[in-house]
């Protein structure tokens, strides 16, 4: 079953999670119901891709509404494809919420165990990886494109949580939309990566298309990698939608050959 449902024109959310904790908002932006034009038309919430700031904050404000959750709650990352991971607290609210200069450098994934604050990041195609464990409260997100995943982003979640006495077989974790293994075709010097990554006797994520072409199901090498962090499979939700072969729904940075808007995902408790 899809975990990640459509609630309006813009927002597709983790139901499973919502309907368990009531004050918890995560899930996933789609491209619709904006006021961005052309390339990002329309709801661009990336800042970084020359689309207008006026249009951007205007979108960004629409999904706080929606979400009701204050744009100046919100949390922003640079997000260079790398693995560093940040801990949030209520006294970083408001970094990265209306402008890319002041997001957090060098970072793509964010974690928190405080409420009233919401983690964000942007995606056209990279993997967004949330992660939940309940009983200490704590969530995150991650960005895992090809170079975040095999720099394993999705274990160094889960490392970093062990270090918080959170146990892998305690997290829930759930692969967001994302490109599909059809729509995302790469060569060997990304597969030496892979092949490096994944552990022996885990599921083959690739599968050679023509010489020297290669097809590669991100999604699949993260819950590889989370199966060998510790993250139980009957813990790990996965997602149907591929960002580029649904024109309707989502921006695709291969798709749409770099000219391209930003979907968001995002995780926070609401304050009680």
């Amino acid at each position: 079953m899809e975990p990640f449902v459509k609630k309006n024109q813009s927002i597709l959310s983790i139901d499973s999670w919502t309907s368990q904790f009531s004050d918890l908002a995560v899930g996933f932006t789609t491209k619709n119901g904006g006021t961005s034009e052309g390339y990002f038309e329309t709801l661009n919430l990336g800042f970084h891709v020359a689309d207008k700031i006026t249009n951007v904050c205007s979108n960004r404000e629409k999904v706080a509404e929606c979400l009701q959750f204050p744009l100046n709650t919100w949390v922003g990352a640079e997000q260079t494809h790398e693995t560093v991971i940040k801990k949030i607290t209520r006294a970083d609210r408001g970094t990265g919420s209306d402008s890319y200069e002041h997001a957090f450098k060098g970072t793509d994934g964010f974690y928190t165990d405080e409420e009233g604050i919401l983690l964000t990041l942007c995606f056209a195609d990279c993997v967004p990886l949330f992660f939940i464990a309940a009983e200490r409260r704590m969530i995150g997100i991650a960005h895992a494109g090809w170079k975040g995943s095999v720099g394993q982003i999705a274990k160094k979640m889960i490392t970093a949580w062990g270090e918080e006495g959170i146990k892998p077989e305690k997290i829930l974790a759930a692969i967001g939309p994302s490109i599909c293994e059809k729509c995302y075709i790469v060569d060997k010097y990304v597969i030496n990566f892979v092949e490096k990554t994944l552990d022996e006797g885990g599921a083959l994520t690739y599968n050679l298309l023509n010489e020297g072409q290669y097809t590669l199901n991100l999604q699949e090498l993260n819950k590889q990698i989370l199966l060998a962090s510790g993250v139980l499979e009957s813990n790990i939700m996965q997602t149907n939608f591929c960002t580029s072969c649904n024109q309707e729904d989502f921006f695709s940075h291969r798709r749409d050959k770099g000219r391209t808007g930003r979907m968001m995902s995002f995780i926070g408790w609401k304050e009680k």
